[in-house]
């Protein structure tokens, strides 16, 4: 049976070492990190993530505001709101939640904030800085990938690799950081997509497998061989019975593939808390190198 990788413990204890830099930025009679978070319309999974995300920067300490904009609003007018955060002193990231409606340009928007503000990760300076192995804010979920890949001491030199999803956000740049010089890296990485054929040819040959579909219990016990680790990145609503009438399921079958895997993230508490981690380390790192912090 495998063993957890416990995601929520990992990330209450990055957040409480995040929290101890705090009190002592605050002792120092500096002031605090703040984080930014633009929300447009009501989406509601977007307003939960928002929500989550203010709710984290209490925790730690950091300084945090929220702006909200109707579904209304104009390509002009958020990118108005854009140029000034990144032109304040007293803001040292901010994130534009996404998606965004359709009359938003959203690769537009995300061109037009500052790389150095930029702690989702998303700005093509940060995602080219991280294809070449340079400093750089990493995208916030294959940061928590790599931290608790790293946290549990999982190795990665030389291990067959498979990645199912290759979205920008998630399966694109997982693929190259498990494939840089570094650890966890040093794997032999395939990225599988909609298009490839035989999946679980690839997958039965993998030691790490990592799933970033939004496709509920796409990878099953058979697809995998025993010992491999197993990295969930998926959560979907799926409608049941239960008094809330739905429940979140990843993009593994959990029970057949943690009968062979030696380690596997649970949905929820793996890998969705360690993305809300990375964005305060990102806010922190921001800070640390801020030019206008002295």
């Amino acid at each position: 049976m495998a063993e957890i990788l416990d995601g929520l413990k990992v990330s209450k204890e990055i957040k409480a070492e995040i929290k101890t830099e705090v009190e002592k930025i605050l002792e120092s009679k500096r002031r605090a990190p703040h984080l930014v978070a633009i929300l447009v319309g009501n989406n509601g999974a977007s307003k939960a993530y928002v929500n989550a995300k203010v709710k984290d920067c209490e925790e730690v300490g950091f300084q945090s505001s929220l702006i909200k904009f109707p579904s209304t609003v104009s390509e002009s007018e958020l990118l108005e709101k854009i140029d000034e955060l990144n032109k304040s002193k007293a803001v040292d990231g901010f994130i534009v939640q996404l998606p965004l409606p359709d009359q938003i340009d959203q690769e537009k928007i995300i061109n037009a904030i500052d790389p150095r503000k930029d702690v989702d990760g998303f700005h093509p300076e940060n995602f080219g800085k991280m294809a070449l192995e340079m400093d750089t804010f990493l995208p916030a979920t294959p940061f928590g990938i790599l931290t608790l890949l790293e946290r549990y001491n999982i190795e990665t030199k030389g291990k067959d690799c498979v990645i199912i999803g290759r979205s920008k956000i998630v399966g694109r740049p997982m693929s190259i950081l498990m494939g840089r010089k570094d650890f966890p890296g040093n794997s032999t990485v395939t990225l599988t997509h909609s298009y490839t054929k035989d999946i679980e040819e690839y997958t039965k040959k993998a030691d790490i497998v990592i799933t970033a579909l939004g496709d509920p219990h796409f990878l099953k016990g058979e697809m995998i061989k025993d010992g491999a680790v197993i990295v969930d990145v998926g959560i979907t609503r799926v409608d049941d019975d239960s008094p809330k009438g739905y429940y979140l399921a990843g993009d593994v079958d959990f029970d057949s593939c943690a009968a062979k895997a030696s380690w596997i993230t649970p949905v929820p508490g793996g890998v969705g808390p360690m993305t809300r981690a990375m964005l305060m380390k990102n806010t922190i790192i921001a800070y640390k190198t801020s030019v206008y912090n002295d």
